[in-house]
């Protein structure tokens, strides 16, 4: 028998654990684990968030390295000689020189009597300042002196953060343009021999002598004037106000202003600035200002800055495809969207083709109004529309509309309905596809964004979001009233203009329902009728008004296309209510924040450019009973209010005048769809 083994010793022991960084005090041990038993234990949700986090602190370090880069390197690291593209682009000649004298106000004759109805061009004739032709070097030399009040130079930084030096010269950009001069174009240009300013004009002049004022003294040669605190804000770091105002300087008379302001121009507008722009904002106000202005004055100056700028601003277009990034730097080359996406707005990408047709046209070079056109073929045949409205956000990689079924007429889709007619005038009513779009766009509007107020029945329209109605007007909607206008006077349907008239009557409730007669940027509509409540009703975070041009646009349209004089009442009210609770006594107009509280609006302590470049442009014209001053048949403002002529019948290398006669009506239904 074997005998049962006998068991093994049992062997008590005690772990003992040592610390020699932390005290036995009775606390509790913190126990130290390895980098990636943490990393495992955690769940797969938490490790993909931090995994994102880092991914976006990499893209933020290389967006900051690329903000940071030589502005005088082509993208890549290469320079631009290498590239095949010259570092400055191409420039035209200096100025030639003109027949008029600065320093004198015209003459003017009676006032001529009220015209309306459809007309043919009129005899228009203005030339250039003769002393700033003639004396070119005399004021050069007493801007680069600096103006009376003008601050020394400083270095200032952009809205996305990049530092802008000032220029250490004045001179234009080096490298001239090696095609031959160019003649100046002979442009309709306003009557030299004008009917002296009325009393309500004069009042609008008196409104733009004091915001001038205040920008001339406090925020010289910067982007806008902050006119409560008496100091000056930076978008792009070009003079934005300055170029904004120029044409509405020429159109109001005020010679010396504006003899003062194209010597900046001269000497102190430089485009090659390592700095971020906005494509659409830059180019519906610098752009166009600058053609506008070539065209009414004929000063070859302002052209050679339009191609300098156009040439800085194609970077913007090289994408997969072809939808233009919404930012490029003017210096380096290099364009991109917002950080935060990879979408561009739809009236954006939409509403630059104006601009670029026209410079192509001046210039000779076609690539500007190749790639305008180029957007404007692809968002034609895109999808996802509905009855002719149009998303408000497209993809610059896909070139495909994101966000969808959201419409609106308000902001991030407006313009691309206006330029789409405007277009279409342009060219001489020759692109049926631009005008087909647009009135299928506008019997969308009918069915789908076209409701009534209660109790008054005010016609307005509201938005669409995923099949549900909201009634929210923005009032960049009331460019709507003066687009239909336009339209119907170019022989679309005659109920646009029973609807634009509609949609003014609205436009105006929203101004004078307010306390202090100024609309608020967004309203909303009354659906269903309560005791005691008006059809406007304004939500706190939209009560704010910046200044807008939107309503009285329309009046002026409406105005000069009726004759009826109650739009010059409504308008001169609103210029009444902007005396009144915007205007800053040292100087300038701000916008406020408050519209339902006439004792205490509470400014917001900025002027934006466009209300001396678009609101007392309009009300000057608003104002005028001379239809021949800018005439519809003559000209077509940008979204910006800077007029562009019409194109002439022949391209013969120069602008001709436009020629009279009935404009063709335009049959409505689908024309074929080809591009002419």
């Amino acid at each position: 028998m074997y005998a049962p083994a006998s068991p093994a010793p049992r062997r008590d022991f005690i772990s003992v654990t040592l610390s020699l960084d932390q005290s036995d005090d009775g606390s509790k041990t913190r126990r130290r684990r390895s980098c990636w038993r943490t990393w495992k234990q955690l769940s797969r949700l938490q490790r993909n968030v931090i995994l994102l986090f880092l991914a976006f602190l990499l893209c933020c370090g290389l967006l900051s390295y690329l903000s940071v880069a030589d502005p005088w390197t082509a993208p890549h690291g290469r320079p631009a000689e290498e590239k095949g593209r010259p570092a400055h682009p191409p420039v035209l000649p200096a100025p030639r020189k003109a027949d008029a004298d600065l320093g004198q106000g015209p003459r003017p004759p009676p006032q001529k009597p009220q015209r309306h109805g459809r007309r043919g061009p009129p005899d228009l004739q203005i030339r250039a300042p003769r002393r700033v032709a003639e004396d070119g070097r005399r004021t050069d030399q007493a801007a680069e002196e600096g103006l009376q009040g003008e601050s020394p130079p400083r270095t200032v930084v952009s809205w996305r953060g990049a530092v802008i030096e000032p220029e250490p010269g004045t001179e234009a950009p080096s490298r001239k343009a090696e095609a031959p001069d160019r003649p100046s174009p002979q442009a309709p240009r306003i009557q030299n021999q004008r009917a002296a300013p009325n009393e309500r004009q004069r009042a609008v002049i008196d409104a733009f002598r004091h915001a001038w004022a205040g920008y001339r003294k406090f925020a010289w040669g910067h982007d806008e004037l902050k006119p409560v605190s008496k100091s000056f804000s930076e978008w792009f770091g070009l003079g934005l106000t300055l170029v904004d105002a120029l044409d509405t300087m020429w159109i109001l008379g005020l010679k010396k202003e504006f003899g003062e302001a194209r010597r900046w121009v001269s000497t102190k507008l430089q485009f090659q600035k390592d700095v971020d722009v906005n494509l659409f904002e830059s180019t519906i106000r610098i752009l166009g200002g600058l053609l506008s202005t070539y065209h009414l004055t004929g000063d070859a100056l302002f052209l050679q800055k339009a191609e300098d700028f156009g040439n800085r601003l194609m970077p913007a277009f090289r994408t997969p495809s072809k939808i233009p990034y919404s930012d490029v730097n003017i210096g380096t080359g290099v364009a991109h969207p917002p950080w935060w996406t990879s979408d561009s707005t739809v009236a954006e990408v939409t509403s630059i083709q104006l601009e670029f047709r026209e410079l192509s046209r001046l210039t000779g070079d076609n690539k500007f109004q190749e790639a305008a056109e180029e957007v404007t073929r692809r968002v034609h045949d895109l999808s996802g529309k509905k009855d002719g409205l149009v998303p408000m956000f497209i993809n610059t990689h896909s070139g495909l509309f994101t966000h969808g079924g959201v419409f609106t007429l308000g902001a991030r889709a407006d313009s691309y309905y206006e330029y789409l007619l405007k277009q279409w005038i342009q060219g001489r009513r020759q692109d049926a596809r631009l005008r087909d779009d647009y009135l299928e766009a506008i019997e969308g509007v009918r069915r789908h964004l076209l409701h009534r107020s209660e109790p008054s029945k005010l016609t307005f329209v509201g938005e669409l979001a995923h099949g549900r109605f909201s009634a929210k007007m923005d009032h960049l909607v009331c460019f709507l009233p003066g687009t239909l206008a336009l339209g119907a006077h170019y022989g679309l349907p005659t109920d646009h203009m029973e609807l634009a008239r509609a949609l003014m009557e609205t436009c105006y409730q929203m101004n004078r329902q307010m306390a202090t007669g100024l609309s608020p940027e967004i309203a909303h509509f009354s659906l269903h009728a309560q005791k005691d409540q008006k059809d406007v009703q304004v939500k706190p975070a939209d009560r704010h008004n910046l200044l807008r041009p939107e309503t009285v646009e329309s009046l002026f349209y409406l105005y000069r296309l009726t004759g009826d004089r109650k739009y010059q009442d409504w308008g001169w009210e609103i210029l009444q209510s902007f005396n009144t609770y915007t205007r800053v006594p040292s100087g300038g107009y701000s916008s406020i924040s408050n519209v339902q509280d006439p004792h205490n609006p509470q400014p917001r302590d900025k002027m934006e450019s466009f209300f001396l470049g678009e609101t007392l442009k309009y009300l000057f014209l608003l104002f005028s009973d001379d239809t021949d001053l800018l005439s519809l048949d003559a000209y077509v403002f940008n979204t910006e209010a800077h007029p562009l002529p019409i194109w002439a019948p022949a391209r013969t290398g120069l602008l001709e005048e436009v020629t009279g006669g009935p404009v063709p009506s335009a049959r409505r239904g689908r024309g074929r769809r080809v591009w002419t």
